[in-house]
């Protein structure tokens, strides 16, 4: 498996902390494969006439402390290895954010922007319908992905019900308020990126978060939603990314608010195409002078080939796997601390068990409540990473790994697992 193979790197990671934890032959093994793959054929008849065949994925990791919980995506570049990956690393990060979840993870090889929004519906509803015993509250819980959103839950929600013959809001998160929806989800990821950021710029850099300047590739849900809370703390956000390009401040911030960068990236079409900015690539901001840098987007954007040309001395992962086990081992060796992605982005998954819970108990709560119990966990969460990492003189992937595969495995052992 080559770098560029997102299971490969799972795997290595995992490898980086197994002798570390003396976990027993029998757990380890059991632990560098999912329980379950499903692999379902979605055949389509498009609404301009065309007829097609879309490969669809969900894969089960682990549900040793929890039903299996995991977002879906839809894109183009979705195969298997990746959503194995993906689904050992929400194990892993439900677990260092100690919630009662196991991991999995969804995705349909779709290029979502070639479909209607028709034929994106009649999509989802054929894969629910290949799913309906894989997917419960109690056994595995979709949510949002990479190009798919609350519509996209409240799809799922529906199918899965009418097949049930009962309404049953808790088989999704990150639905639509109206549905049973929690208050602060969409915002959720972003929002613990930014908590962590806040932390770590205080405990490494020693400065104030409205003293550092930070890039932040990727402007999607994640993206978008860190620069907004970054922005909110006072943090100068000099440079952004989207699909289509960057844009990065000559001097100063690149805009004055949140607000003033979302309507100039709706009106253009990409942030690259605002007034009075140098126009740079997506890897252009991955190598940006700052304090803090935020990769926000997809995986594998950090590898062995520019590393050594990161100068934040910060890296704050808001995306999955966004670094490669190589890149970290060299900024390891130059002082760049990163603070991992199974740590950093687990503000979605964490909201999405608040709002399992709401769902499961008919209640509803306020965003000043989501938020406050999102920052206390976050916080928790950061400084137990902080603290294994000090104590074990690891860097904090492997603390936090160690925490999450330490909580997983006791769980296994408890109860039995053969």
């Amino acid at each position: 498996m080559s770098e560029e193979d997102p299971f490969s790197n799972a795997l290595t990671q995992l490898a980086s902390v197994a002798d570390v934890l003396s976990i027993e032959p029998e757990y380890y093994e059991t632990l560098k494969n999912p329980r379950r793959e499903v692999t379902v054929s979605l055949p389509l008849r498009l609404t301009d006439g065309t007829s097609t065949t879309f490969v669809g994925y969900r894969v089960q990791h682990n549900n040793a402390r929890g039903p299996y919980k995991g977002g879906l995506r839809y894109h183009p570049g979705v195969r298997l290895n990746e959503v194995k990956a993906l689904s050992m690393w929400m194990t892993w990060k439900t677990a260092v954010i100690d919630i009662p979840f196991g991991g999995a993870k969804g995705g349909i090889t779709v290029d979502p922007s070639r479909l209607s929004q028709d034929d994106l519906e009649i999509l989802t509803r054929k894969y629910v319908d290949a799913l309906e015993r894989d997917i419960a509250p109690d056994i595995d819980i979709p949510a949002p992905d990479v190009n798919t959103n609350a519509q996209t839950m409240a799809w799922i929600m529906n199918e899965y019900s009418k097949l049930r013959g009962h309404n049953e809001p808790a088989v999704v998160t990150g639905k639509p308020i109206e549905l049973g929806g929690s208050e602060g989800r969409s915002a959720a990821t972003g929002r613990g990126v930014s908590i962590c950021v806040r932390e770590a710029v205080e405990k490494f850099l020693k400065k104030s978060i409205k003293d550092v300047s930070v890039a932040v590739q990727g402007f999607g849900n994640v993206g978008s939603n860190t620069v907004a809370c970054l922005m909110e703390m006072g943090a100068k956000v000099v440079a952004v990314s989207d699909v289509a390009g960057g844009a990065r401040a000559p001097s100063g911030t690149l805009a004055q608010s949140y607000e003033e960068l979302l309507a100039a990236s709706k009106k253009l079409g990409s942030v690259s195409k605002m007034e009075g900015v140098e126009q740079i690539s997506n890897l252009d901001l991955l190598e940006s002078d700052v304090d803090v840098l935020v990769p926000a987007a997809l995986e594998n954007q950090i590898t062995d080939e520019n590393a050594r040309r990161i100068r934040a001395p910060l890296i704050v992962e808001g995306a999955n796997g966004p670094t490669t086990p190589q890149a970290d081992h060299i900024m390891e060796k130059s002082g760049t601390r990163v603070v991992p992605d199974i740590l950093a982005n687990s503000g979605g998954v964490l909201v999405s068990y608040f709002e399992w819970v709401q769902n499961l108990n008919r209640d509803h709560w306020s965003e000043d409540q989501v938020n406050e119990r999102l920052e206390m966990k976050m916080k928790k969460a950061f400084n137990e990473v902080l603290d294994y990492s000090l104590k074990e003189n690891v860097d904090l992937r492997r603390g936090a790994l160690a925490i999450a595969v330490n909580r997983v495995v006791a769980a296994m052992r408890l109860s039995g697992w053969q």
